[in-house]
């Protein structure tokens, strides 16, 4: 199901975010929409992403409309792009957001770790403490492999022509600093993902490969891999990577990854200290970056950040 109104569209630019009924992605929504933008609000459930317009248009936001996208279904996807095709001709702006954590979280445990700052240490050095608190089960960390990387790719790749058929093209990659480099200890993973003149698709994907056979063989710890947050760490670095590749080949397009801040979400089981209103600025500041802005770097919020 599609909620549609075409009498706003003229003249505009539109955008399209994915993962948009709820948390950060659904502010971004309202804040592109806010900024006189056409915004096509995607989620996988039909029945969630159509109650998360109705809140917006019962609010005042009116330019934003829905279609359903499952970012890991090829016929989900295509069914989007020939939608926008139709209706706009074009794409101006894409936020890819939609993302899985690849866990199985004890939301009250989880929380009993905050500090007064809000954040939560969960690094290597002390995984022992999260044995019980968060699970990494190998399937679920595959369908995060799936969302977070391939299904920013494929979105992506599905709205390359429609982008560049704009007069200001624009894609965020919504990511995390869970995505740098030093999270992962294997040495030669990182020197690979940060040589980014030699980085390719091939290689992004031998990597992966590489992980999920350690990753199901049970030989994380013996070939240096994450031992926390495990498939959301070289997701989120393989979207990072990625979002590099693709703006050394779209010099027309500002493609930018960027770390929105430990926001009070779901995803945090709303440990954050950030509201989603302060989590949409820096990738919506992505999103309306003049020409001649930045392109290919990964940004912390509002600033550049290592990768």
């Amino acid at each position: 199901m599609i909620i549609f109104e075409s009498d706003f569209l003229e003249d505009k630019q539109d955008s399209i975010v994915t993962g948009g009924n709820k948390g950060i992605g659904l502010e971004i929504c309202r804040q592109l929409a806010s900024n006189d933008i056409v915004v096509i609000l995607t989620a996988r459930n039909e029945s969630r992403g159509i109650a998360a317009i109705e809140n917006l248009h019962a609010s005042g936001v009116v330019n934003v409309v829905f279609h359903q996208l499952d970012v890991k279904d090829p016929t989900s996807i295509a069914k989007l792009a020939k939608f926008v095709e139709s209706q706009f001709q074009k794409l101006d702006i894409l936020v890819n957001n939609a993302g899985e954590t690849g866990m199985i979280i004890q939301h009250d445990e989880f929380r009993a770790f905050k500090d007064g700052n809000g954040y939560l240490h969960v690094n290597d050095q002390d995984a022992h403490l999260f044995t019980e608190i968060m699970k990494h089960p190998y399937d679920l960390g595959e369908e995060c492999i799936k969302t977070n990387y391939y299904g920013t790719k494929a979105v992506t790749e599905a709205f390359l022509p429609l982008l560049q058929l704009s007069k200001s093209p624009r894609i965020v990659n919504v990511s995390s600093n869970y995505g740098q480099v030093h999270w992962i200890p294997n040495e030669k993973v990182k020197a690979e993902l940060q040589d980014t003149e030699n980085l390719t698709e091939e290689k992004i994907d031998e990597i992966i490969q590489r992980f999920l056979r350690d990753f199901k063989s049970n030989k994380l710890s013996e070939n240096g891999w994450p031992l926390t947050c495990i498939a959301y760490k070289i997701s989120k670095a393989a979207v990072n990577g990625y979002t590099r590749l693709l703006a050394r080949k779209f010099r027309n397009i500002l493609i930018n990854s960027v770390h929105p801040g430990y926001v009070i979400t779901d995803m945090t089981s709303r440990t954050g200290f950030m509201t989603t209103e302060e989590g949409a600025k820096a990738p919506l500041m992505l999103a309306l970056l003049p020409d001649g802005g930045p392109s290919g770097f990964h940004f912390d919020e509002m600033k550049v950040a290592s990768i």
